[in-house]
């Protein structure tokens, strides 16, 4: 067993060396600014009201929240972040974030928008992945029909194969050109339907190695169980596994709706359980590292640190190509830029779109970073010691 390289998630001066002092100076004013509840709140409100409004408002948005949480856009305007993250050797996962649309057209153009990302990851050393959500591509209401006993309509079917077909097209694309792609998870009335699509595509495309990986969120209780089986299906079927472990996204509505329909909330009971199945996923899959490629998408210091651990104990290079670190653009630099510094594979989820179109997550990005106890004032915490720094080295 060789020892985890020794990294401080403290060392201010790794996590923010690519930030001029102006531009620390502006982060600095948005998480103190995110560190007040009834501001993001009112702010939130505010900014979407001005939207709806054709309010001038875009160029603010774009400067501030947008410029801390997204890459541009479009891809091409994502360029000078890729190129940022990738000499700090950070690579860029480029996520188009347009929420809400649910016609046929932009179904469609979302898939060609996927394989331009794809593209682009063919060109560039700095795209390790691709990424897209199923609903992004389909009509939510009609893959949770499709999770249920109920018969779909001749014209559901006919809907359903077309769903089916720009799947298959995004994931064609990714095994031909050699790029790894990540399947979103989602709700749980829609999960079984993404699992399903993802283990076709991974049995068609996952033969020689991980090029399609499913999402699991542990804050499902179900879940670490639902790992093992689709390794034991990997390995019967003989092909390999790539899974992104993420906590989890949707824990308000989850509750919400096992309420109002009567079934058993499918989210762990406490934060604690949850960081206790994450970690136990974590052992699970680099204990079967020779079947199962793993991105574990966490902003929590203990379980990368136990992913190092897990490495080092498994005699597994922090460069090893099966095992990658993730975080999202603008959030938990102290983790990404001094894991990647340490030698391991790191990559940022870097959204993109028209600002209105992403203002949904923008106002989830804001409100998470409100919410998750201590995130926002642990990001500013980290900002603030590293102004400190560099006003006590000119001095």
């Amino acid at each position: 067993m060789n020892p985890a390289p020794t990294v401080s998630f403290e060392n201010t001066a790794i996590a923010f060396a690519d930030k001029s002092d102006p531009e620390l100076y502006k982060t600095y004013l948005l998480f103190a600014a995110m560190n007040n509840q009834s501001m993001v709140k009112m702010g939130g409100g505010l900014m979407k009201k001005a939207l709806s409004w054709n309010l001038p408002v875009k160029f603010l948005i774009k400067k501030s929240i947008f410029e801390q949480f997204c890459g541009g856009e479009t891809i091409q305007e994502c360029k000078p972040t890729i190129e940022r993250l990738g000499r700090s050797g950070i690579g860029t996962i480029l996520d188009y974030s347009v929420e809400g649309e649910s016609n046929e057209a932009s179904f469609d153009h979302t898939v060609q928008e996927i394989i331009a990302t794809i593209e682009m990851a063919v060109n560039s050393r700095h795209i390790p992945f691709s990424v897209f959500k199923v609903t992004g591509v389909a009509d939510s209401a009609l893959l949770a029909k499709a999770q249920t006993t109920q018969e779909l309509t001749q014209d559901e079917k006919a809907a359903f194969g077309r769903v089916r077909a720009r799947v298959k097209a995004i994931c064609q694309r990714a095994f031909e050109r050699g790029v790894r792609v990540f399947i979103d998870a989602e709700e749980s009335w829609l999960q079984e339907t993404i699992d399903q699509l993802c283990y076709e595509m991974m049995e068609l495309y996952n033969q020689e190695r991980p090029i399609v990986y499913n999402t699991y969120q542990l804050y499902r209780h179900d879940r670490l169980d639902v790992i093992k089986r689709d390794y034991e299906r990997a390995k019967k079927l003989g092909y390999y596994l790539g899974g992104k472990l993420v906590r989890g996204a949707y824990m308000e509505k989850e509750g919400r709706v096992a309420q109002q329909q009567g079934y058993q909330n499918p989210i762990n009971p406490t934060k604690q359980a949850t960081d206790a199945l994450y970690d136990e996923a974590l052992k699970f899959c680099v204990e079967h590292v020779d079947r199962i490629a793993i991105c574990a998408g966490t902003h929590n210091e203990q379980s990368s640190r136990l992913l190092m651990d897990l490495m080092a104990q498994h005699n597994l290079q922090p460069s090893d190509e099966r095992i990658y670190f993730a975080q999202l653009l603008g959030m938990s630099d102290n983790l990404s830029y001094n894991l990647s510094h340490a030698g391991y594979n790191v990559a940022k989820y870097v959204p993109y779109g028209p600002v209105e179109a992403v203002m949904p997550y923008l106002l989830r990005r804001a409100d998470e970073n409100t919410a998750i106890a201590g995130q926002s004032s642990r990001e500013f915490s980290l900002v603030k010691k590293e102004m400190g720094r560099r006003k006590r080295q000119r001095a």
